[in-house]
């Protein structure tokens, strides 16, 4: 039958995986570091890998292809999830997932001591490969970080990442516009609020432009602050 699937034109494609984590049905999967259309019969032509392709790589089209397969999604998707329960295999950075920590009857003493528990409650966190919809947004406090901050402050935990949904990036090393995906993660999810946190060089400002285009094109009015760090570890500005 003739209907509107994906293509992937793998000279674009840089590998990132974006789209094989967005693709709920499974159809897209990654092959010697490129992506791959697996199974035509899973994509429903619905396009929700697109928004994420940081190379414009995914595009629709007009062609002979097997029928959408529903049924064959949901026993997949089932599978999968039977598999998952038992076995964590696999790259941890193609799951969404949240991570529940056992809270400690001795947490006070053992901060006291220096014994940390980890705050993060989500994975992946790189914005490359987050999700754009996930449960662990519902009702989230956003928090957008460069990657460098949390080596630099040392209290970075406890301080930023408690009670906060984490997405992380730079935008000098993956030479990359995160605007139009962390629009679509706003815009398609009930975000509380958005905290910036941004080293004091130069280019860490590409992440607060970023973020500050990607609130204003979702339409949505949230509460939002950026949080400036040295690189000596001192907040040196709050706005």
């Amino acid at each position: 039958m003739i209907r509107t699937i994906i293509n992937i034109d793998e000279e674009k494609c840089d590998g990132c995986g974006i789209c094989a984590t967005a693709c709920h049905e499974g159809a897209i999967g990654m092959v010697d570091g490129k992506a791959k259309l697996l199974k035509e019969d899973f994509c429903d032509g619905l396009g929700d890998c697109l928004p994420g392709c940081p190379t414009g790589a995914i595009t629709f089209e007009e062609r002979e292809a097997p029928a959408y397969d529903h049924a064959a999604v949901l026993a997949n998707k089932a599978h999968e999830e039977k598999n998952h329960s038992h076995n964590d295999g696999g790259c941890p950075g193609s799951r969404a997932r949240t991570i529940k920590h056992t809270p400690s009857s001795n947490s006070v003493q053992n901060e006291l001591n220096g014994d940390l528990q980890s705050e993060l409650t989500s994975w992946p966190i790189q914005i490359k490969l987050a999700p754009l919809q996930s449960p662990y947004f519902d009702n989230a406090n956003l928090l957008i970080a460069a990657d460098c901050s949390a080596f630099t402050y040392a209290d970075f935990h406890r301080k930023f990442i408690r009670n906060h949904v984490v997405l992380i990036g730079c935008p000098k090393l993956d030479s990359v516009d995160y605007s139009e995906k962390l629009t679509e993660i706003i815009a398609r999810n009930n975000i509380e609020s958005v905290t910036i946190v941004r080293m004091e060089v130069p280019c860490c400002g590409g992440l607060e432009i970023a973020t500050k285009k990607a609130l204003q094109a979702s339409g949505k009015f949230l509460p939002w602050q950026v949080v400036t760090i040295s690189t000596d570890g001192r907040i040196v500005d709050r706005i």
